[in-house]
């Protein structure tokens, strides 16, 4: 076991923001050309949870380049479709992770549980220059075939990475990415490591733990200074949190509202397509 922690480096306050027709959500991370969460581009946490607030808009037929979107729900669903045919629906406990890549048009349309919620989780994950252009793909992940690994009071859901010899099912990223549903119940510690070098965030979204020495409680993201590993403890209430990991390409960015590209001419070159009909191969 490595004994380099990483200490805390920032702790964001989630930002309330509308996006697609209206859809209310916790915004921790939007894509900056600063790219301080490389490879990491943006993390939304959406609740839909009062029926005041109406109809569900969701995030009708809209473009994306140049990156990767990650949907993880916990409750509630989302219906999607896009312009390679693909359609099916996301439920509780599933994931999608979507490389775009040259270009793809989808749709995202959430739907409320029987008791009335929706609550989940988006993340854009960049894609390195050479493979911006690359064909889209798909991995959509049922919640069946997600591993859970559980020690010792410490429950985790691995989507993507390894936690003790469990893998998660979401392979073949560039990023080499760590993307894990962590719970750990009162009175209980963890240790974890993670590559030195690479990005570290928790997204603490229920009760609280102290953090590498720091006492966190949700909802709130986590940045990690560089390090070999990570501790996470309670005290009398439980906490749970996203791990979210990855090797940064260190690569400028230019991010566009839905594209993340490298130059400003290829998002111009981008815009032209879309005006010209030529955005879809």
């Amino acid at each position: 076991m490595n004994n380099n922690l990483r200490t805390i480096s920032q702790i964001v306050e989630p930002q309330n923001t509308i996006e697609g027709a209206g859809v209310k959500l916790q915004r921790s991370i939007a894509p900056r050309v600063s790219n301080e969460y490389d490879p990491f581009l943006l993390f939304d946490h959406f609740a839909f949870n009062d029926p005041l607030e109406g109809p569900i808009r969701g995030f009708p037929m809209h473009p994306h380049r140049g990156i990767e979107t990650v949907t993880y729900m916990l409750e509630g669903a989302t219906a999607h479709r896009d312009s390679l045919g693909n359609q099916g629906v996301i439920g509780p406990g599933d994931v999608q992770w979507m490389s775009s890549g040259r270009g793809i048009l989808h749709e995202e349309m959430p739907r409320r549980s029987d008791n009335g919620a929706i609550y989940g989780f988006q993340l854009w994950v960049n894609l390195p220059s050479h493979l911006k252009m690359s064909e889209p793909r798909y991995q959509e992940v049922n919640s069946s075939t997600i591993p859970t690994y559980e020690k010792d009071g410490v429950k985790i859901r691995v989507v993507a990475g390894t936690v003790d010899g469990v893998t998660g099912p979401v392979q073949d990223i560039a990023a080499a990415p760590l993307y894990m549903d962590v719970q750990l119940g009162p009175d209980k510690e963890w240790t974890f490591d993670i590559p030195a070098g690479h990005t570290a965030l928790a997204y603490v979204f229920e009760g609280e733990g102290v953090f590498s020495g720091e006492t966190v409680e949700s909802v709130k993201l986590i940045k990690f200074n560089d390090g070999d590993c990570i501790t996470v403890r309670t005290e009398n209430n439980p906490v749970r949190f996203m791990l979210i990991a990855g090797a940064p390409f260190k690569e400028p960015i230019v991010p566009y509202g839905p594209f993340v590209m490298n130059t400003l001419e290829e998002i111009k070159e981008t815009l032209q397509e879309l005006r010209n009909g030529t955005f879809i191969k």
